[in-house]
């Protein structure tokens, strides 16, 4: 399987396994869509763009604007970490703002911008070392999750983390990037609590989670767990995120306890009640676990939320989640999933709790059974139509619940999404989108 290196997560793991260096000290509106065209050009006048009024669930009532209408003095251009977070300001700050992105701003670094790497972050009394040893379960045992001293030292270690490596965006806020390589690595980007969102144009790589949790009791073997995705949408309302990249760094080589050592979580996940949000043209590349709409059964604001749509996403070497879907209506339409590694797919579209998933003229390519393109998760219903497996004759459409339930006979999908999309612009033919999606998703492509 591919995997791409990660010089930060390798970097921790070395950290780590001595003893560690000490730690550095609205409501939504209804009405009519937003007239507006949807314009291109280069450079600053991306800052300007607003989301079209047909594209997608983030188009509805107010529609979608972000920063576009930020006096000259709430346009900013950073290059730092520091000056990100300065741009940005306090969560409270709904002033619109344009902030442009220029080259790689590295989250991981200190108060002057100096690159900093695991143990930066370790509380005194953590080693990945003395971790392994206290939790093996040789001595430990699987009956019971981690607790005493060690862990409570990772749990300090993981929230120092925390509090240095999330940003967040507040309401009516531009974030793009400048040119074909503006990126930002090593952090996790919360949109929470906010309204009127725009990100384009970046790319995001490298958010390791330098603490992952051992957890037995998680599966029959138990699982290493982390955090932070790249970006996590979270009771936020009227989000666009276009053209972005997303490089998840693959599922780990390394091994502890006989399961994989995860440190990297997902790429966009979309929970908390959030809503109205649209997902175009974004590359997210070789990630284990790819994306949630909904982060568990028990949330019940979500109910009535989690309207959501995908439309010209490449899905490259996605092994699960792309989406897995609880309780939102969910309109994927217009996207491509690569697989170039063999054994790698697991699933793709995951039918959970009480979702309502509308799939139109999706391709996938590569060695992908059909029977696993969608897989049940305490849902009951998937419509799909459309959706075509290595080639675009007839031959090669595929019928995606009946292939389901033959392969899962014991846990049938029905077909009834309960609804129908009326947002959107256009949808395209399979073929179109086989040529046209991956030389146009993702960052750097926008003209």
């Amino acid at each position: 399987m591919r995997l791409i290196t990660k010089a930060f997560a390798g970097a921790c793991a070395i950290a780590l396994l001595a003893v560690a260096a000490p730690a550095a000290t609205g409501s939504e509106e209804a009405g009519e869509t937003v007239a507006g065209p949807l314009s291109r050009g280069s450079g600053t006048a991306l800052g300007h763009q607003v989301l079209g009024p047909r594209d997608g669930w983030a188009a509805y009532g107010r529609g979608t604007t972000g920063g576009a209408s930020a006096a000259p003095g709430d346009v900013h251009t950073v290059s730092t970490r520091s000056e990100l977070l300065a741009a940005l300001g306090e969560q409270d700050n709904d002033t619109p703002k344009i902030i442009y992105v220029s080259g790689t701003i590295d989250i991981n670094v200190d108060e002057q911008d100096r690159p900093v790497d695991c143990g930066y972050f370790a509380d005194p009394g953590y080693s990945l070392a003395a971790y392994l040893e206290a939790y093996d379960p040789e001595t430990w045992g699987m009956d019971e999750r981690p607790h005493g001293p060690l862990e409570e030292a990772r749990d300090r270690s993981h929230r120092n983390q925390a509090a240095h490596s999330i940003y967040r965006v507040p309401s009516n806020t531009t974030l793009v990037g400048l040119g074909k390589d503006a990126r930002i690595t090593g952090g996790a980007m919360y949109i929470r609590g906010a309204q009127n969102v725009i990100v384009r144009n970046l790319t995001f790589a490298d958010n390791a989670d330098c603490f992952p949790a051992w957890d037995p009791l998680d599966g029959a073997a138990g699982n290493w767990n982390s955090e932070f995705d790249a970006v996590w949408v979270h009771s936020s309302t009227h989000v666009w995120m276009d053209h972005n990249t997303f490089d998840g760094g693959g599922r780990p080589e390394q091994e502890h306890f006989g399961r994989t050592f995860m440190i990297y979580d997902g790429s966009v996940d979309i929970t908390r009640g959030s809503d109205l949000v649209t997902m175009s043209y974004n590359h997210f590349d070789n990630y284990d676990k790819g994306m949630l709409v909904g982060g568990g059964d028990g949330h019940q604001e979500d109910i009535g939320r989690l309207r959501v749509t995908y439309h010209h996403n490449l899905f490259e070497n996605v092994m699960q989640r792309s989406p897995r879907v609880r309780r939102g209506e969910v309109h994927l339409y217009n996207n491509h999933y690569r697989v170039t590694d063999e054994g790698i797919f697991d699933y793709a579209w995951g039918v959970g709790l009480e979702s309502s998933i509308y799939a139109q003229n999706n391709y996938f390519e590569g060695p992908i059974a059909p029977g696993s393109i969608a897989h049940r998760w305490n849902g009951t219903d998937l419509y799909e139509t459309g959706t075509y497996l290595n080639g675009v004759s007839r031959r090669h459409q595929v019928d995606v619940v009946s292939a389901h339930n033959a392969a899962r006979p014991g846990s049938p999908l029905g077909t009834e999404a309960g609804w129908t999309p009326w947002l959107y612009e256009k949808i395209d033919p399979v073929a179109k989108v086989s040529r046209d999606v991956p030389r146009n998703a993702g960052a750097g492509k926008l003209d």
